[in-house]
């Protein structure tokens, strides 16, 4: 029941009954990592795809030049490394962990049998795949047309929204990423992510320490955020 409850927050998932959830519980696999490893390299034969189950990741390339480009990060209850099913049949990135959790590993195989024989599998795998490009697509319109203070207000006031702690008008939140990671995935670089927070502390909207991010002005913040849209 236990692994039934973790795939029903999976948008791939969400138009299952429960016998086709116990179904796909008979082929997954657990899978706990550590903070730094990695659950598959670029270049990786892709053997399945996975669920995070708890903690969190990037999905990362590295340049000939070795620069590392953030594609995105995964949150819990999002699947990910779907191009086990695409393509040449390996992995186009690397999955890195931030922090220490565990994913469900859905293997190719078995995954694909069970498509053949109930086609709302596929047809979820459709759907989900369809978002995924609408998300990206958006990832790529904020990086064309956003400045960096819009993006990393949008950062900001979608991180407050997912976890956050609220007392008398102030807002307390974790940045959960390297200031480097966040310049990478805002597609600007990390001395001018620097400059941005300097900025909005300076203006009085928000106070930072390490990586905690102390919101003053959340109105502010969101019609910042609002300039991208």
């Amino acid at each position: 029941m236990e692994l039934i409850e973790h795939l029903k927050k999976s948008l791939l998932f969400s138009g299952l009954d429960d016998t086709d959830l116990t179904a796909l519980t008979a082929i997954a696999v657990r899978r706990t990592f550590g903070k730094g490893e990695a659950l598959f390299a670029e270049g990786d034969e892709a053997t399945g795809f996975y669920l995070l189950v708890e903690g969190h990741l990037k999905l990362c390339r590295v340049s000939a030049e070795g620069r590392e480009k953030v594609l995105h990060f995964v949150r819990p209850g999002e699947t990910f490394a779907e191009a086990a099913f695409f393509g040449d049949g390996r992995y186009p990135a690397e999955a890195r962990a931030l922090e220490a959790g565990e994913a469900l590993f859905l293997p190719r195989q078995g995954f694909m049998e069970l498509m053949t024989g109930n086609p709302r599998f596929a047809m979820n795998l459709v759907v989900s795949l369809s978002l995924s490009l609408r998300r990206f697509a958006r990832q790529i319109e904020e990086l064309t047309f956003a400045d960096v203070t819009s993006r990393l207000a949008s950062f900001l006031v979608k991180r407050a929204a997912e976890k956050s702690t609220t007392y008398g008008g102030i807002t307390y939140l974790e940045l959960g990423i390297k200031k480097g990671e966040l310049a990478a995935q805002l597609g600007t670089a990390g001395e001018t992510i620097s400059r941005t927070f300097r900025k909005l502390k300076e203006e009085g909207i928000l106070e930072m320490e390490a990586r905690k991010v102390t919101i003053l002005q959340m109105e502010r913040l969101q019609k910042l955020a609002e300039r991208q849209q």
